[in-house]
This record gives structure tokens, sequence and C-alpha cells, in this order.
């Protein structure tokens, strides 16, 4: 890598289909917000000759921050796709958000890709979400390579931060995180900073000064070859102790001469098997050049280094009834099964799916099998249609440039499928085949909405349903408790592209109003009730008398009616009535208008008319007797109870723990995990946890995570429960 003299390919670094899958390198850029990937991303396009400018093409738009909504808030909230194309390999760039709220674009993103460049900035360094995200790489094998920016930052050092990413990234062997350049500096600036001008080849010996704007190759001078050596023959040592060629080392050690062509070889091999992580540097084209420093070689690690998609095991599949299916890795003339990565709607062509290719070709106007199951608790409904897909593209900006077919192992977009989600697989109409949908975070920030006014609450219910279709990270919950539509969210920015989406694409205002919880009321103690329901007034009248008494059952017992009339003081086809009644005003709640649940209500007694007595006058007299008995006693407000597990850096336990404490949670035990992380188990009152997903963010530095599931309903201190009644009193 590094010994080739590139020129500037023009047009013929826009990529649009590919011919054969091993003509294919899919890429994704991830890294905390901030780092530089839409930077990165929009410099290597500019170096393949995608774009006239830095990040710009013909029209004048961004490649990949191009929406309208990630203008006005300065960062990535959607993957985006960026084909460019470079010695004769279509390259997909996927630029995903860093922000953890947007983490299902990230996902998608992995599931799209077969390789990943993480992007570390050299002023902010490596973050805890930054490592979790390798460790899930590593945990799948997925290659990887590391690319430090922001070098020209006052502080920067790319060799400190390259220790920095061997020891957070390096783990076991950290000899397996390695620089292949070592930057070239400029003559100090006047604040003492010396910019970095170019890169010194490690394997090559070759020095490529960028300092005219473009890639100049040259021989290193006496100054630099020192240092050269010397991380040299670290790197030489580090790809072969990855070398499957196990003598290598041995007559390495032993005074060999290893040749350069033999070691580009192993590292590229090391590089796709995901055992070796090279540390590339790279920084934007100046204003005018068409090359920004260490693109061409980030470009020859992604060509040469990166597997193809022949390389990636072929997808799990089965047919919708579950029977598995066996697939050929990645072959052009397999059974179609390709893959919704991402949806997305435009006014003016509609609904929009970007699509991995796993296996077999897609082609425009061919009617395809869409199957979506797994997703029921997030709002999705399982599905299995047949559609006709319209025009198939590839993205560049928002421009889409149509393409006839799109082999296994590429990517493109689908326009108009009308039925497909996020998560969705698509496959020949006559073979309908399902891969099973990726992991995705729960949502857990609680977004309680009504419609602003009557034209809104129309188009709600639509807007809503096409929102979840895009994102399944987002939940949807009409709460039949509360009455309330909550939109369960990652975080507050998700919530608020939720909101600015459902505004600007689908014309639904909405207000946001507390979330309220669940609660339940139930009797303290045994109490009596006696309901009279007697009326005159011409004609026939109302006449039903019933006495009862209530007592409380253990929790989950819910309402249990009894039936102890002796000599017909109640005739017995009113007594259905009576419970009838009863059961209604349980629903109603007695005290504070939430349900009434863990009761025993006995019938003792009553009276009834021969002529005045009626079903509908039991029911009220039983509804009757039930308020009067909780006038007469105390009544427990309950509140719902999760369970919480929290898995959370071995740093910040203290914290976790005494932040639970403070919600009125009881820390149930603590267990160690791998990789220096402790999980605490509790039960926490859900009124208590309605922000959670947020403020445990805060708490960890964004390197925590939870999730919750309903425990129980436990009856509310009482101090508390004045508190909340107090506030319902206050709001009516």
């Amino acid at each position: 890598m590094g010994d080739k003299a590139h020129t500037h390919p023009g047009a013929a670094g826009r990529a649009t289909a590919a011919d054969h899958p091993a003509s294919v390198r899919n890429v994704v850029l991830v890294g905390h917000s901030g780092s530089g990937k839409t930077t990165l991303v929009e410099a290597l396009a500019l170096t393949a000759g995608a774009v006239n400018r830095a990040g710009r093409v013909e029209d004048g738009g961004c490649v990949s921050d191009y929406d309208d909504m990630e203008h006005r808030q300065q960062r990535s909230v959607q993957l985006s796709l960026v084909p460019v194309a470079w010695d004769g390999i279509k390259i997909n760039l996927l630029d995903t958000p860093g922000y953890a709220d947007f983490v299902g674009e990230l996902r998608a993103g992995l599931r799209a890709a077969d390789a990943a460049l993480f992007v570390v900035s050299a002023s902010d360094g490596v973050d805890g979400s930054t490592r979790m995200l390798w460790e899930e790489c590593a945990a799948v094998g997925m290659p990887r390579a590391i690319v430090i920016t922001h070098l020209e930052a006052a502080r920067a050092d790319f060799e400190e931060m390259t220790r920095i990413c061997a020891e957070a990234f390096g783990g076991d062997d950290p000899d397996a995180v390695l620089p292949l350049y070592l930057p070239l500096h400029g003559p100090p600036a006047p604040d003492g900073h010396a910019p970095v001008t170019g890169l010194v080849g490690l394997l090559s010996r070759k020095l490529f000064d960028y300092a005219s704007g473009e890639r100049v190759a040259s021989e290193p001078g006496e100054a630099e070859l020192p240092q050269l050596d010397e991380a040299r023959s670290m790197l030489i040592e580090g790809i072969i102790s990855e070398s499957e060629d196990e003598t290598l080392m041995e007559r390495y050690l032993g005074g060999e001469q290893v040749d350069v062509k033999t070691l580009v070889e192993d590292l590229e091999r090391a590089v796709a098997r995901g055992v070796f992580f090279p540390v590339l540097a790279a920084a934007p084209a100046a204003e005018g050049a068409r090359q920004g420093l260490g693109t061409v070689e980030l470009l020859e690690l992604i060509t040469r280094g990166f597997p193809t998609p022949l390389e990636r095991a072929a997808p799990r599949v089965t047919t919708p009834d579950g029977t598995g299916r066996e697939l050929r890795m990645c072959d052009p003339k397999e059974s179609l099964v390709a893959e919704v990565v991402k949806t997305s709607s435009d006014p003016y062509v509609g609904r929009i799916s970007m699509v991995r290719v796993f296996s077999g070709t897609l082609r425009a106007d061919q009617t395809v099998h869409v199957s979506g199951h797994g997703m029921t608790d997030r709002g999705h409904e399982d599905h299995d249609v047949d559609e006709r897909i319209g025009a198939l593209s590839t993205p560049f900006g928002k421009q889409q440039r149509p393409v006839t077919h799109v082999i296994a192992g590429d990517l493109a977009c689908v326009a108009k499928l009308t039925r497909a989600e996020t998560g969705d697989t698509l496959s020949a109409k006559d073979d309908p085949l399902l891969m099973a949908p990726w992991e995705m975070p729960d949502p857990l920030l609680p977004l309680a909405i009504e419609a602003h006014s009557k034209p809104d609450e129309d188009k709600l219910s639509q807007g809503l349903a096409r929102l979840v279709a895009e994102d399944p990270t987002m939940r949807l919950e009409h709460n039949q408790d509360t009455h309330q539509v909550v939109l369960w969210c990652l975080g507050e920015a998700h919530a608020d592209v939720a909101l600015e989406r459902l505004r600007s694409r689908y014309g639904v205002q909405v207000d946001v109003v507390p979330h309220r919880v669940a609660l339940r009321e139930t009797f303290a103690g045994r109490a009596a009730g006696r309901g009279r329901h007697v009326k005159q007034s011409g004609g026939h009248g109302q006449y039903a008398i019933c006495e009862i008494e209530v007592e409380p059952l253990p929790g989950g017992s819910g309402i249990e009616f009894v039936d102890k009339v002796v000599g017909g003081a109640v005739p017995r086809q009113f007594i259905p009535s009576v419970e009838k009644g009863v059961r209604a005003q349980a629903a109603k709640g007695v005290a504070a208008g939430h349900p009434l649940i863990d009761v025993r209500i006995t019938l003792l007694d009553g009276k009834a008319h021969s002529v005045d007595s009626s079903d509908a006058a039991f029911q009220t007299a039983g509804a009757l007797a039930l308020r009067e008995a909780a006038a007469e006693a105390r009544i427990h407000l309950l509140e719902p109870v999760a369970e919480v597990s929290v898995l959370v850096g071995d740093d910040y336990v203290g914290a976790v723990m005494s932040d639970l404490s403070g919600r009125r949670g009881k820390v149930l035990g603590t267990e160690q995990t791998s990789g220096g992380r402790t999980l605490i188990r509790a039960e926490v009152p859900e009124i208590e946890i309605g922000r959670y997903a947020v403020d445990l963010r805060s708490l960890s530095h964004g390197t925590a995570r939870f999730d919750r599931r309903y425990a129980r309903h436990e009856p509310m201190p009482a101090q508390v429960a004045d508190r909340l009644r107090e506030e319902v009193r206050v709001a009516s």
C-alpha cells in the first residue's frame, strides 16, 4: 500500500452499479459526534473525483449531510450512502451519526457494511461508547481500521493518539494496532504548532507530500530515517505476527529480509480477516486543493485491504414459516435476498428504501416479496406482501442516479415500496425468504403527544405510522390506561427529530404533554358500603338497594366478586347487575380516578321492588355502594414498579447506585461482567425513571445502558401520593 501514483480520476469517481461482488467494498464510518466522519466522507469523495469541490456536487449540495434538518442541527441524524469509485472498485461509504440517540442509524450501517473505519479525533480521544462499539465489531469479527482526524488542532499528537488507540482497541494484543504512515510536519506556525503537510509510508519508505494540494511522492530525507526505521520495524513485526505463514517470524528474527510485496500481501490478508487494525491519518483538502491529506492512502486501504462482499458469511435466512434455507455466499445468480437498511420519505418521490443485496440480483420494475416479522412489540405489524418496486438508483447527496439492476454485495435505493419498512426482507415472489431483524436498543424515553388541532388529529395516525416504519428504534404506544399516545425514543435529540419530521415531512403539528404512568388504587383495609338508588318520577320508578363489604387482596388478584345474599333479598337475576355496576365503578376508580384492583367485593344484602327494580337500577346501586365504602376507608395509591438492569463501567458504579437510591430504588444486587463493567439490578418506581435514559447517559458519560420491564404495582408512600393528588388538584 502506498506505492502507486494516483491522478485525479474526474467523473470516473462517480460510482453507479457494480458488475461483480469482487469489485465492491462496503465501508461504514463510525465514531463519536464531532470526530469528523462526514468531513472525511466528503474528502474521500473529492479525492475520488466524485465531487467538484469539498463535499459538493454540481448543484452545490453536500454529499453526506444534505438533509435540511441536519443543516439546522449542525450534526448527522441519519445514515447516508455515498458511493465513489477508485481503481475500478465501487466503494459504498456509509456515514453514520455519532450521537448516541441515533444508534439505530449506526446499527443499520453496520448491518449493510463489511468493514468499519473508526474515526478518532486527535483533540478529543477515544470515548467509552466508541470502545463499546469496537467490542461489538470484534465479537462478530468485522474488519476495522482507525483514522485519526483533527491533526490541525493545537495539541494534536498523532503518536500519542496512536498509543491511546492501541491501549483502547488492542486488548491483549496492542501490537495489532499500528500506524502504516507517520505524519510529516511543516514549519511551525506562530503559535508553535507545526502543521501536518504529508505522510511517510512505513512499508514503501516513501514520502507523500500534500502541501501543494495534490499528493507528490518523493524519497525521505536523512532527518526522517531514524524515526521511520524504528516505526517500520514495529509494523513489520506486527504484520508478521499475524501472518498465515508461521515460519515468517522465525526467518525474520533470523535476519532474513522480508520482501515488501510479501509484507503488503500479509497486511492486506490480516486486515481483511479482522486480526490487524492499521492506523492512518486524514485531513480535508484545503480550499482549491484536489486531495486531502491521507485520503489516497485510505482509498488504497479500502480497495486493497478491506474484504469484498464475497468474504462475508452468507446470511441466515428462513422461509416466512421459519424453515431454514442455505444460500451460497453472495452469488448474483442465487435466490434474491435483500434487506431494507433504511427508509426515508421524499416529498416528490415518496418512500425511498435503501437496500443491501445479500444474494441474487435486484432489477428495476421487478415484483418482489416483502416480509416483515419480529417487530410487533414496537408498533409494527407482521406482513407478507408482494410489491412491484419502482425505479432503482444510487444516491449521491440529493441526487438519485438511475440503475437497471443491483447485484449481490451492492447497495442501492428503491422507490415506492409502500409496505416495506426498515429491517424488512425483499425476496423473489416465487421463493419468499426472511432474514432475522438485527438487534436494536429499546427506546426508553417516553414522549407523550397530542394533536395541536382538529386537522392535525386527522393526519396524526398516518404520520406516526410512517415515522415508526422509517425508524425501528422508535416505538409507538396507545396506552389504554392513561389514554395517551406515546412515542418511545432513545433520547431528547431523537425526540426532537421525531417532532421535526412530523411537522416538516408529514405536516402534523403536535403538542408535547406530561407523560403519565398507569397508577392504580386499592383498599388499605375492610370497609362496608350501602348503595341506595330509589327514584319515582311518574311511570315506572327505579328501586335498588344493596349492601357490600370490601376487603384487600394480595397483589395481582384483580377484582373478586362474591355473592352471599340469603333469602332472596336481591333477586337472582339482579346479582349480575350489581357485579357489573361495581366492576364498572372499579374501572373508573374510587378516589383519584385510577382503576381499583386487588379487592374482594362481597354482596351481603339488599332490597328490591317487584315493579320498579331493574338491571340498570342495581348497576347504579352497586356503583354507589362501592363509592360509599371508599369514602369510609383508607385508599392506597399504587404505582408501577420496574425491574431495572444497568450495565455500567466500574468507574461509575457508585454514582449509579447512589442515583438509583435517590429515585426510591432498591438495589437487588450487582454482577461483574467482562470489559470492566458491572451489571446492577434494581427495582425502581416507574414514575421516577421517566427521564432515566437521559440522566443515565449524563451520569456515565454515555457509557452505560439499561433495560426495564414491569414488575408489579405497589403502594406509593403517603407523602408522594399526597403530593401527586395536590398536583392533580391544582392542574384541574
